[in-house]
C-alpha cells in the first residue's frame, strides 16, 4: 500500500509540475522588441504553426501551445493569414487572436484598364490571393459566372476598379464577388436604359468602354473618343483600334505594334474586322462607361496621338493625314534633340504612322 501511495502522490506531483509548467508557459507573455508579421499559410498544422511562433521568438514551448489548441479544439479554427504582432503578448492571447481572425487588412488600388491578369499578378504580389492561376481559373469558370449572373466568357469588364480591403490569402471567389458586386452597384437602370437607346446591349457597352479606357487617360477626351467609335460603327467603319489588337495579341506582344501584327487575322483585330471585338479588353472605370453611353456630339471620325497623352481629332482623312505628318514630324524632331525612347513610344499608335490600313 505504501508503495501505491507513493506512486499516487508522485504521479499527482508529476502532474501538478505539468500544470503549473502549462499554465506558467501559456500566460507569459513574449517580449515583443519590434513589430513582427506573421504569416499563416492555409494547410497548415497547429503543430508546425507552434514551431513557427518559436522560431519568431513568440512562445516557448510549442508542445504546451498544441496541447491546449488540441484540448480547446481551437486547433480546427485557426485561420490562415497575416496577422501583426506589435506588443508583447501570451501564447494563449495568440492562440485566440488566431482563432478570432483579428489579422491585417491589405489595401489594394486596382487601376482602371488592368485586364484581369493584371489584376490576377497585382493581388498575387500583395498577398491577397495565393495563385494568380487559381484566380484566372475561376474568372472563366462557367458555373462560376453563372453563379455571378455573368453571360460571358470571363469576368474581363466586370471586375470594377477601385480600391478594396481584402484579407490575406483570402478566397479567390469573394475577391471576384466583391468586385463584381461593387461593378453591379456602379451600374444603375438608366444606364441600362441608354444603352437600349442607343442600339446597344449592356455587354457591348462594356466593350466599348473597355476600349475608351484603353486609348485615353484623359476624362476631357473620352467623349470625343467615344464618339469617334461610335461614328464610325454606324457607317460601318472598322475601329481600327490598336488597343484591341494588342489584347488579342497577348504574351505575342512585346511592347511595340507592328504592320506584321496588324495583318494577323484575330477577333480582336479591329482593322480587318468591323464591329465590336468579342469581349471586353480591360476592366473600365466609371467615367469610361459613361463616355460609351454618351459619346460627344462631334462628327469627328479620326484621332492622332499630340505625343503628350492627349490626342488631335479630326473629321476629314485629308486632315486626319496631315495631323499625322504633323505630329510624326514633331515626334522624329523631339527623338533627334533626346534620344530616349519615351514611355509612349512602347505602343507607338498605327494612327500615328499611317491612316487606318482599311481606309
Amino acid at each position: 500500500m505504501k508503495v501505491l501511495k507513493k506512486v499516487f502522490l508522485s504521479a499527482m506531483s508529476g502532474l501538478l509540475i505539468f500544470g503549473l509548467l502549462g499554465f506558467l508557459e501559456l500566460y507569459t507573455p513574449s517580449s515583443v522588441e519590434r513589430e513582427k508579421e506573421l504569416r499563416i499559410p492555409k494547410g497548415k498544422t497547429l503543430r508546425e504553426i507552434a514551431l513557427m511562433l518559436k522560431e519568431e521568438g513568440l512562445i516557448r514551448t510549442p508542445f504546451f501551445f498544441s496541447l491546449y489548441g488540441r484540448i480547446t479544439k481551437l486547433d480546427k479554427e485557426i485561420k490562415a493569414g497575416i496577422y501583426s504582432i506589435n506588443h508583447p503578448i501570451t501564447p494563449l492571447q495568440l492562440l485566440r487572436s488566431l482563432k478570432e481572425g483579428s489579422q491585417e487588412t491589405l489595401r489594394v488600388v486596382i487601376p482602371e484598364g488592368f485586364t484581369i491578369k493584371q489584376i490576377a499578378e497585382l493581388l498575387e504580389k500583395r498577398g491577397i490571393i495565393a495563385s494568380k492561376e487559381e484566380f484566372l481559373k475561376l474568372a472563366q469558370d462557367e458555373d462560376f459566372l453563372a453563379s455571378l449572373d455573368i453571360k460571358a466568357p470571363s469576368v474581363e469588364g466586370f471586375l470594377f476598379p477601385d480600391t478594396y480591403n481584402f484579407s490575406p490569402q483570402q478566397d479567390p471567389k469573394e475577391v471576384i464577388k466583391v468586385m463584381v458586386n461593387n461593378f453591379k452597384s456602379r451600374w444603375p437602370k438608366s444606364f441600362s436604359e441608354r444603352a437600349k437607346e442607343l442600339g446597344f446591349g449592356e455587354y457591348e457597352i462594356l466593350i466599348l468602354a473597355s476600349i475608351i479606357e484603353k486609348e485615353t487617360a484623359l476624362e476631357r477626351e473620352k467623349p470625343l473618343v467615344s464618339a469617334v467609335f461610335h461614328n464610325r460603327l454606324k457607317k460601318g467603319m472598322p475601329l481600327c483600334a490598336d488597343p484591341t489588337v494588342i489584347y488579342g495579341l497577348g504574351e505575342s506582344f512585346k511592347g511595340h505594334l507592328t504592320r506584321a501584327h496588324l495583318r494577323r487575322p484575330s477577333p480582336y483585330n479591329t482593322y480587318l474586322k468591323k464591329g465590336l471585338p468579342p469581349t471586353p479588353i480591360c476592366n473600365p472605370g466609371l467615367q469610361s462607361i459613361e463616355a460609351a453611353l454618351y459619346p460627344a456630339p462631334v462628327p469627328y471620325l479620326y484621332f492622332v496621338s499630340r505625343n503628350d497623352g492627349s490626342h488631335y481629332f479630326s473629321r476629314t482623312l485629308w486632315e486626319h493625314n496631315q495631323a499625322v505628318f504633323l505630329f510624326q514630324t514633331l515626334r522624329l524632331k523631339k527623338q533627334e534633340e533626346n534620344p530616349i525612347l519615351l514611355p509612349d513610344e512602347a505602343r507607338t499608335s498605327v494612327r500615328d504612322r499611317s491612316d487606318k490600313a482599311s481606309e
